[in-house]
């Protein structure tokens, strides 16, 4: 498991002992009516349960793919997660993000996103990744653009059909990191 750590964050897989805080983020009503819902059911006030079954699905995927969502932690406090995230339907990887809404509109979300890029690109080798978001998510198509990602189409996900698809490949990523060093 990958440790990264950023201008102003420290990303880092999700521990079981992470349970607590990150149902907090995870399931805040401003966060989860962007997400689709957890898998598994929940009774009322039953999130931490949620969510140390979706730490256990990362540490799952770091174990067998190399990569998965991190948690983002500002100052040693969890403030959301972003990395990459095998989607079957789509058989590709995908960057995402999701932070508390007290971390919003602070650069943290396209910080962390451009570090999955560079983990996902220069350390393994992958050929595209691509983001998805509802398309009435204008925060989150801002943060696409900003790290670089085109928007190619619409697709269908989880139930939901009004789904954005941003993606950029290694080639494009790799010029737009020699055009930045410049």
């Amino acid at each position: 498991m990958t440790i990264v750590t950023t201008e102003r964050l420290s990303l880092r897989p999700l521990l079981p002992a992470d349970a607590e805080d990150y149902a907090a983020m995870r399931f805040h009503p401003e966060v989860a009516k962007w997400l689709p819902p957890a898998p598994g059911k929940a009774q009322e006030g039953d999130f931490v349960a949620l969510a140390h079954t979706t730490i256990e699905r990362f540490i799952v995927s770091w174990q067998e793919r190399r990569y998965a969502p991190w948690g983002v932690f500002r100052e040693g406090k969890l403030i959301g997660h972003a990395g990459l995230n095998y989607i079957e339907q789509f058989d590709g990887v995908e960057v995402l993000w999701s932070l508390h809404p007290d971390a919003w509109g602070q650069g943290y979300a396209a910080e962390a996103a451009r570090a999955a890029l560079a983990y996902g690109f220069e350390t393994l080798g992958l050929d595209r990744i691509f983001a998805i978001t509802l398309e009435e998510n204008r925060a989150s198509r801002a943060v696409m653009e900003r790290i670089g990602l085109t928007y190619r189409k619409r697709v269908d996900y989880k139930g939901f059909t009004d789904i954005v698809w941003y993606d950029i490949d290694r080639t494009a990523y790799a010029e737009r990191m020699s055009s930045a060093a410049r």
